[in-house]
Formats: C-alpha cells, structure tokens, sequence
C-alpha cells in the first residue's frame, strides 16, 4: 500500500455526527497549511445520506433548536449552517415568519441531506465496514468493507443507535419497531385498517399514535404503556443547560456517583418524555371523541402486553390492566412497538481491534476527553467514539445537540496528534475561538 492511500481519517458510518466531522474537516483544512490538513473518509452503507427516514412525520418538529446545527456551536460564521441552507433555498424570510426555534423535521432531515451532498466527495457510499485490524505495528488501522480496504491514522466510529425491542419480541410481518413506520404503514390502504396498538410512553410513540389516528380515519388506535400517562419533557431553561458544551467538561471530571445522580436527575429532558404540546394535542383529540360518541383513539394506561400472537394479516395482543390484573384480548393489523434505540455495539465493529480497547469494571470503553479510546499500548493508532459515551461525557452523547462541538474536539484531536502524542487534555480547537 502506498503512502498516498493512507488516510489520517476514516470515519465509520455517515449519519449527523460523522457528517458534522466532515464539514468540521473540511473547514479546518480550508484554513491550515497543506502540511497541517487532515486527509479523511467516510464510509456508508447506505447508498445515500438518510437518518430515521421511517420517523420523518410530514408535520413533526424537531426536539431541538436550529442553532444546534451541524456547525453553529463550533463555527457560527459557516455557510453549512441551517440558516445558510434557509438561504439557498430562498426560505429565510418564510422561517423567520414561522417564529419557532424548532424546523419541521423533514426540513432538518433535507438540511442535512444538503450538507451532505455538499461534501459527497469525502464520502463512499454503498460500503458495509466488517472488521478493524492494527497495520503497520499498530500506527495503523485497515479498515475492512465488503467492496476493498482503507488504512488510517485513525478512525470515528458512528454507527448511531439501533431499534430496540423487547426480549420476547421478534419483528413480523405486522409486528413493526416505530422506527420502519413509515414504510410499514405504506403498505396499507387508507380505508383497510380497523385497529393499530402502539407500545410506548415516549416521544417516538406519542408521534406514532398522532399520525396512525390521522392517517387512517376509521381505525381505532389503542396507546399501552406502563405509565399513568404520558410525562412531560423538561424543556427548561436551566434544566436545558445540561445540554451545553460546557457541561461536558463538568461531567466528564466529576466522581461516578455525581455522573450517576446528574444522569439520574435529567433524564427527563430526553428519555421517555413527550413534548407537551403534543400531549395536549392528544388529549384534546380523545376528549373530542368522548364527547360527540365516537371513540377511536384508547389510552391503555398503566397496562403491558402479556401474550402476542403475530399472524400475516395482522396479531392478537394480551393487554393487562396492572392495577386490577384486568385483562383484555385485541385483535389489530399491526403492533407498533416504540421501545426506544440502544447504542450499537462498537465491538461488531472494530473486529480485530475490539480486544485492544480497554473497558472499566463495568464493561463500558474508557473514553478520553478527546472521545478516544483508550488501548493497549501497542495500538497507537486513534479509535474515536461519536456515541456511546453517555457514561463518559454525558446524556449529549447520543443526541444532536452535540455533533457540531464535538467534532472540532476530535479533529483538534487528531491534527495534534500528528504532531506528537495524544494529550490528555484537550486542546482548544481553532473553531471554537473563531473562523473568521
């Protein structure tokens, strides 16, 4: 192999984060000497840039402010922000009368796809990564895909999350994690369901019974879920700040028991939460139909799915009330499971690599500052981690919020590194001081 086919990065999966990292590469090279530029890849399994294309509900907004972009965080000043994308779509002024902080998420999903497109040079698409090994006496990484190789100086992995499930659960024919809803739901006639049941107390199935109970007119809609109700987002300002940049630092330097208490504390800002406009938005639709005698949305509150028979034409859910022991038997054309997304397993991936990444005594990787694992000695290769370090950096880890700061984190990582060993403190990146 030859030295012009080394890559000082290869990113894993091309999703928000490892995007963010191009555009993050991209402008860093933009301003620095030839010698100082990161030569970078990306590789994609998919055969173009999509992100949960099956949640992208015509009328959902985003959970999050325009201005945590890919870029704005680290670069306000970059033409690949949402407001430079507004603007060479001639949609500027029309956004500004929108007056929301919060784009449709379609919008944002085109957005990206715009960002995307624009560094597609950096980008392979159609490749399906199957192992990592060390090269070189460990200064290397060979990254392996269906479709050939590529050695680098160091790789991002950001594979994203993964649709999760419960144990007993496989998915059928009509047995649908929410994240293929979309297209599941295509398959039918607007006038051929009679019932969906929708498992869940989240965001994703909350949005999920909105759009079955709009889309299909005369199906009933049963929502089941262990809770009394759906709980609110905690969207205040203060409660907010533990998505900051600066909070990073705080709990990435802060004992374990404090981690655990702020994740504990705040995990209603994101996990298993809905917006409250959507709650009201629900309530309103079922009080409705109470009162003029046609009711077709059902909350089955405090209740679980016992027993699921799936069959090709539809399934027969077990519902049990849990505070009586009540159990009702429902036939419907599909089930809809929002059970949330777990983080991917990194080992599946880095292959050969994976025994070299060192893990605490909880079997989590140990994760540097920088989002760099630590490893045997005899790696001396980087391996970053974008995701799946919520024990490490916090509950940003996995959501966008993140992406844009994270990514001049990584790439002043690893420009510093080419020029001597991986510091343990994380050297400001130039984005974050200006870029002008």
């Amino acid at each position: 192999m030859q030295d012009n086919d080394v890559y000082d990065l290869v990113g894993i999966g091309f999703g928000p984060s490892n995007l963010a990292l191009a555009i993050a590469v991209e402008e860093h090279n933009a301003r620095a000497a030839a010698t100082d530029r990161v030569r970078a890849i990306f590789l994609e399994k998919q055969d173009d840039f999509g992100w949960h294309r099956g949640m992208l509900f015509e009328d959902a907004t985003m959970q999050v402010s325009f201005l945590k972009d890919l870029v704005t965080m680290r670069n306000p000043a970059s033409d690949f922000s949402f407001v430079s994308y507004l603007h060479a779509h001639d949609r500027l002024a029309d956004f500004i009368n929108y007056k929301s902080m919060y784009p449709l998420r379609v919008e944002f999903h085109d957005y990206m796809a715009w960002a995307a497109t624009r560094v597609r040079d950096q980008v392979r698409y159609g490749h399906t990564v199957t192992d990592v090994r060390p090269a070189a006496g460990g200064e290397m990484l060979d990254v392996i895909t269906d479709r050939g190789h590529f050695r680098a100086r160091n790789i991002s992995v950001a594979v994203g999350l993964e649709s999760s499930l419960p144990p007993e659960i496989q998915p059928a024919e009509r047995v649908w994690h929410n994240l293929d809803i979309l297209h599941r739901a295509a398959t039918f006639d607007v006038a051929a369901p009679r019932r969906f049941i929708v498992v869940g107390a989240g965001q994703s199935a909350a949005e999920s019974v909105s759009f079955l109970h709009e889309r299909y007119p005369t199906a009933e809609v049963c929502s089941v879920f262990f809770r009394y109700g759906y709980s609110p987002a905690d969207d205040s300002n203060f409660a907010n700040g533990i998505f900051d940049p600066q909070a990073v630092d705080l709990y990435f330097d802060a004992p374990e028991d404090v981690k655990r208490m702020l994740f504990d504390y705040h995990r209603n800002t994101n996990y298993s939460v809905v917006d409250g406009e959507l709650i009201t938005d629900l309530y309103r639709r079922a009080y409705r139909e109470k009162v003029l005698g046609r009711t077709r949305l059902r909350m089955l509150n405090a209740s679980r799915i016992t027993d699921l028979a799936p069959r090709p034409d539809g399934v027969t859910a077990e519902v049990e009330h849990l505070p009586t022991g009540d159990r009702t038997s429902l036939e419907a054309d599909a089930i809809v499971y929002a059970t949330g997304y777990r983080p991917v397993d990194v080992s599946r991936l880095l292959g050969a690599a994976a025994p070299l990444c060192h893990r605490d005594e909880e079997n989590l990787l140990r994760v540097r500052r920088d989002y760099r694992i630590v490893t045997d000695d005899s790696l001396r290769a980087g391996i970053y981690l974008q995701g799946g370090t919520e024990h490490a950096h916090g509950i940003t880890s996995t959501l966008l919020s993140a992406v844009a700061v994270r990514s001049g984190e990584i790439v002043a990582s690893i420009a510093a590194g080419e020029r001597g060993p991986v510091p343990e403190t994380l050297p400001r990146p130039l984005a974050m001081i200006g870029d002008r």
